[in-house]
């Protein structure tokens, strides 16, 4: 069962749809816009209205699975920070809203960014001792850090589902990888608070330095060098980061190797710039920008993945690109689903930050904000949220 072909069958992603210009926002604040746009490589963010959480953004990224997908799903496995009950997983909402057949694990896992892939690897080892049955994977969260902060630049909201099986038609996962873990405060999020704490500085740090330490162990370990892969994605909290760590892997290498890698990297950026932060889906939402907006790419690459989050854990893995893998993309249903959004102005942007769901007790009822709001927040009653498909 260890050689069996497993991967990424299928995978899509949700953003909410409402977005803020970067320029916009940079004016607002009285900075140059340049220091959003180039400065952190930011252009727009999205913006969840109070009928979106992880689990609607969730099931909305999964809206893709067939009857016969919900059939063979025996786990649901969600990687978020942004859980919204500190018993009752997401992902046990998700299973329900979806209709996934009922003999499955649903489970929330939490690291910062990197637990969508703890949650990508525990998957793949059940498929491969199952090959018959798949793994539903979900990364969904909302980062948060207050309006008129140094981290409001990079916030955002969006969520990637992944389903894993056997021969998957996407990428083959590479089961070979290297990962470590660090105690460091670079971010962190009390129970008291929703919005995240950070220190830029050091968070960049640690990020570039789990990097390369990752990435020399896997080479040891497997002998493989940077003139094996095609591209490399990372984690992308905003796109100037993961450039930063792409300048960390290129060191020694020809010119040619840094400019192709640099075409691929901005391919790969091109819907994380449009979105922002998502945390978890980072990484994931930067592959399936990468595989649909870059040229050259053939079956049998191989594509690198830094997949990073703070406090902090790190991994480096890779993926084979399946035989049949540009079937399983649709860039023009992607880019047709981001330009339908609607640009807000800054004033609504912090009219819909602040418009949060009760803490307090109180009930509430919604209807979807949205049209491409599939599933959608209902409302609180009796201490319990509730939510409804359209």
């Amino acid at each position: 069962m260890q050689n069996l072909a497993v991967g990424i069958d299928k995978m899509d992603f949700y953003a909410p749809g409402y977005f803020v210009d970067m320029a916009n926002l940079a004016q607002a604040r009285g900075v140059d816009p340049k220091k959003f746009n180039e400065g952190i490589g930011q252009d727009q963010m999205a913006v969840p209205p109070i009928t979106q959480d992880i689990v609607t953004m969730g099931a909305n990224a999964a809206d893709f699975l067939t009857e016969e997908d919900k059939a063979a799903i025996d786990m649901v496995l969600v990687g978020t920070e942004s859980g919204i009950d500190q018993s009752k997983s997401s992902a046990v909402y998700i299973h329900h809203l979806l209709g996934i057949q009922p003999f499955a694990r649903s489970v929330e896992l939490k690291e910062a960014c990197y637990s969508a892939t703890a949650a990508l690897h525990l998957g793949l080892d059940y498929v491969r001792t199952h090959p018959e049955r798949k793994v539903l994977v979900v990364a969904s969260d909302i980062a948060r850090y207050g309006l008129e902060t140094s981290g409001e630049a990079t916030q955002g909201a969006g969520a990637v589902a992944i389903l894993l099986a056997a021969n998957p038609r996407l990428a083959l996962v590479d089961p070979d990888s290297a990962f470590m873990t660090e105690d460091v405060m670079d971010f962190w999020r009390p129970n008291y608070t929703d919005k995240a704490m950070v220190d830029g500085k050091l968070s960049l740090r640690q990020y570039t330095h789990v990097l390369e330490q990752v990435w020399d162990k896997y080479q040891a370990e497997t002998g493989l060098t940077l003139d094996d892969f095609e591209a490399v994605c990372f984690h992308l909290p905003y796109t100037k980061m993961g450039l930063k760590g792409l300048r960390r892997l290129m060191k020694g290498a020809s010119d040619e190797k840094k400019d192709s890698l640099r075409t691929y990297f901005e391919a790969s950026e091109q819907y994380s710039r449009r979105i922002g932060n998502v945390y978890t889906g980072s990484l994931y939402l930067s592959l399936i920008s990468l595989l649909d907006q870059a040229e050259g790419l053939k079956a049998g690459d191989r594509i690198g993945m830094y997949s990073y989050g703070s406090g902090s854990v790190g991994e480096f893995f890779s993926l084979i690109l399946a035989d049949d893998f540009q079937a399983g993309q649709d860039k023009a249903a992607h880019e047709a689903f981001l330009d339908q959004r609607e640009e807000i102005s800054v004033d609504r942007y912090e009219a819909l930050f602040n418009d949060v769901l009760p803490t307090d007790g109180s009930e509430l009822t919604l209807t979807a904000e949205h049209p491409s709001e599939t599933y959608y927040v209902q409302g609180i009653a009796d201490h319990q949220r509730h939510y409804a498909k359209r």
